[in-house]
């Protein structure tokens, strides 16, 4: 057993010296006895094998985990992950080297969810067009931005994970029609028992008011949406990307939005971020634009944070985790050799 189990953090999450987000309690992990926490010391877009050196943990927020990350790593059991996303990882990689990937599964779906109805309704209410009137004194032409209630209105949603689900839950008072919901992995059953209906990608998209992006990005899912999906959409109809860029495609999407095929959409994620020069998505008056935070709360970065650092409390201590993206890593014969070397408990 290794005198200490040391957690490292990417740099990214401070900012001369201070915590970039206050909220993230690193208490629930630095006051577990035989673990040590400290930060890199540098802060690269992917993580350099000489800064995994020593560590047994590292909880990553922005940075890329490559194969080549992971080249010097005989000691890393795992990898956290501050967030639910994991396309900057380099899962296979991972696996071989006989670490755990883990995310925090569960921790943002509220917010993402509350996110996404908010968006739902300032599209539907012209809330942003709205606003501009009054900033610029055009009071009298507000009889031109009529706007549309979410009763009897039709959702989309293409994901029903965990978020996907807390949006259908939280509009269940609002008088909307039955969910549709496009998702590959979920049975018939489970639809009825969550009171969705299940259909082929097409029919979402051709029947949906809104169109709710709620899938993770992988090589299925990359420009899932495109020209010949959003050809498919209402002109009255909106989209909502609270996932991930490359989902739908940019192109086809920017193209839809300036010719008004579709009414407008709401935008939090973007393919090459971080977006550091205006958006050309910025000269359209249809839509929404965050900078993949729309979902950030107080409460967001503290259940993160609390979901991620367990994680690797777990491991320390010779439990499983709550969620791993790997499971089949535990099975490995190295890897259970690592873990009895390197837990405390």
């Amino acid at each position: 057993m290794s005198k200490a189990f040391r957690v490292a953090l990417t740099g990214d999450f401070f900012k001369d010296g201070t915590p970039v987000y206050p909220d993230f309690d690193l208490s629930v992990i630095q006051e577990i006895e035989g673990i040590d926490v400290a930060p890199f010391k540098e802060n690269y877009p992917e993580i350099e094998p000489d800064q995994l050196a020593g560590a047994q943990a590292v909880v990553v927020l922005t940075p890329k985990v490559t194969r080549q990350s992971l080249s010097l790593s005989k000691d890393l059991l795992v990898i956290s992950r501050f967030g639910v996303g994991y396309d900057k990882v380099d899962v296979a990689a991972c696996t071989e080297a006989d670490v755990v990937l883990c995310t925090a599964v569960g921790s943002v779906d509220r917010p993402v969810a509350e996110a996404t109805v908010g968006w739902m309704m300032a599209l539907g209410h012209n809330l942003i067009a709205k606003d501009r009137l009054v900033r610029e004194g055009k009071w009298h032409d507000r009889s031109g931005f009529m706007g549309s209630e979410l009763r009897g209105r039709t959702l989309g949603v293409i994901g029903l994970g965990g978020i996907g689900r807390t949006v259908v839950k939280l509009l269940e008072g609002f008088g909307m029609n039955r969910p549709l919901v496009f998702d590959p992995f979920m049975d018939a059953q489970l639809a009825t028992e969550l009171g969705v209906e299940k259909v082929e990608l097409n029919d979402l998209m051709t029947q949906a008011d809104f169109v709710s992006l709620h899938c993770p990005l992988n090589d299925h899912t990359q420009d899932l949406i495109s020209e010949k999906e959003l050809s498919l959409m209402k002109p009255t109809a909106y989209i909502i990307n609270t996932a991930r860029g490359g989902i739908a495609n940019e192109d086809a999407l920017f193209d839809a939005l300036s010719s008004r095929r579709i009414a407008g959409a709401a935008l939090d994620c973007f393919v090459g971020e971080p977006i550091i020069i205006p958006n050309r998505f910025g000269t359209l008056d249809n839509v929404i634009l965050a900078p993949h935070s729309i979902a950030w709360t107080h409460e967001l970065f503290r259940d993160i944070g609390s979901f991620a650092c367990q994680s690797v409390i777990d491991l320390a201590q010779g439990r499983l985790p709550r969620s791993s993206i790997n499971p089949e890593v535990f099975v490995k014969t190295s890897f259970q050799e690592k873990w009895d070397r390197l837990k405390i408990g």
